[in-house]
């Protein structure tokens, strides 16, 4: 049997109830001995109070305080130091570790995972999301409500956040449930299935769960191939048939998840070997339809070498160039990396070039969506100036490796005060 000390890593959007649920899982957790980790953003650590008042622990025994930054980020090394130290000092039966509502979950979860002091110490039982449901229903669900969205102090809209943390999930609360009907906690649990389908969602108020259903339980298994977030599946589940040869390749219900329709939560990938006029594209992408909640994949945008990894998480989109398409590399290059990864989709005449999107939402209409997407396709015309050279078209892509650029950004909150 292992000698590791499990570690639940507790993730949510800003005010969603965390410190609620930590206060509530002290309180409640009977025999076991729980250590808590908390962080927030600012200059005082005002979780930690809240948490060792409500616990009737001091900061200094049982809580450790980290301010001043983000543990997923700035703070990782410090992280790193209070696990040991307090694996190390204490004798404790698990570790929560809270991270910032403005955290991503999973750099925290590598750190117990990946070859470190940490990992030598404690083994991840699971990642918990807690979620203020009608919040998220309000940001996703397609009737928003842009003044109660924002953006976190870098810029990046909370949106995108949230859905970063449902998708890496064992569990999700929705807490908060009594502000919602049966028919929006419904719809809720669907968006949370079609986002992260192995996760389970517990029904919450006052963020109250049984300890044992998050402390006792061994969830997390970063090898586990099903465990992946639903637009992932959605691509693995798709027909890579067709012989790419068109303007878009043959497609039919294999690319088609059905979560559960009776909420109309479902997805749908769109595939095609044809580039994406970079102007028509980057127009459709501003205006998606209000039902689109998440939508994730590689294009291909005519006049760009680098693949465009785009996503999109309610009234966000961004893309990057992480690469350049292989087949845009010199010969002796192109042939190196082909060698190198013998399962590589490769078309005779555009090579590893391809759009693979994945479009998760409420309502949404799919061959009004792709029929969209279609013509935002280049036209034969404008595919042979690609050809010789003469296609002039400008868009928001970015063209070196790396780079990154803002499609569209949520509606900034109006200030009552002005």
């Amino acid at each position: 049997m292992s000698d590791a000390i499990p570690v639940t890593i507790l993730s949510g959007n800003l005010g969603a109830g965390k410190t609620t649920l930590l206060n509530h899982l002290l309180r409640e957790a009977g025999d076991r001995d729980v250590a808590v980790l908390v962080n927030d953003m600012g200059d005082v650590n005002v979780d930690a109070d809240l948490v060792a008042d409500g616990s009737e622990l001091d900061v200094d025994d049982g809580v450790t305080e980290l301010s001043n930054g983000c543990i997923c980020c700035e703070l990782q090394d410090d992280l790193e130091t209070a696990v040991v130290r307090l694996a190390r000092d204490r004798s404790f039966d698990h570790l929560v570790v809270e991270s910032s509502g403005i955290s991503e979950p999973a750099p925290v979860a590598r750190l117990f995972t990946a070859e470190s002091r940490a990992a030598a110490l404690y083994d991840v039982s699971s990642l918990v999301t807690v979620l203020d449901t009608r919040l998220f229903l309000d940001a996703f669900a397609g009737d928003g409500t842009p003044e109660r969205r924002g953006t976190d102090e870098d810029g990046r809209p909370l949106s995108d956040l949230l859905v970063d943390q449902i998708e890496v999930s064992n569990v999700v609360l929705l807490n908060k449930a009594d502000l919602c009907t049966e028919a929006e906690l419904a719809e809720a649990e669907e968006l949370v299935r079609a986002l992260r389908p192995d996760a389970e969602t517990i029904r919450t108020e006052f963020s109250a769960v049984d300890p044992a259903t998050l402390l006792d339980v061994d969830r997390f298994d970063p090898g586990a191939v099903n465990e992946m977030p639903g637009w992932k599946q959605a691509l693995e589940d798709a027909d890579h048939g067709g012989d790419g040869s068109g303007a878009h390749d043959d497609h039919d219900d294999h690319g088609h998840r059905h979560p559960d329709e009776v909420y109309g939560v479902t997805s749908f990938t769109y595939r095609r070997r044809r580039p994406f006029h970079p102007e028509r594209l980057a127009a459709f992408l501003r205006d998606l339809p209000d039902g689109v909640v998440r939508s994730k994949g590689t294009l291909w945008v005519a006049g760009n070498d680098h693949r465009q990894v785009v996503g999109q998480a309610g009234p966000s989109v961004r893309v990057e160039a992480p690469s350049p398409w292989i087949a845009s590399l010199p010969e002796v290059e192109r042939d190196m990396y082909r060698s190198n990864r013998p399962d590589l989709d490769w078309h005779d005449e555009h090579g590893d070039r391809l759009t693979e999107y994945v479009v998760i939402g409420t309502e949404i209409d799919r061959e009004a969506i792709e029929a969209a997407l279609d013509d935002c396709l280049v036209t034969d015309a404008e595919f042979e100036a690609l050809d010789d050279g003469s296609f002039d078209a400008d868009g928001p892509f970015p063209n070196e490796p790396g780079a990154e650029a803002v499609i569209r950004e949520p509606t900034p909150a109006p200030n009552p005060s002005e």
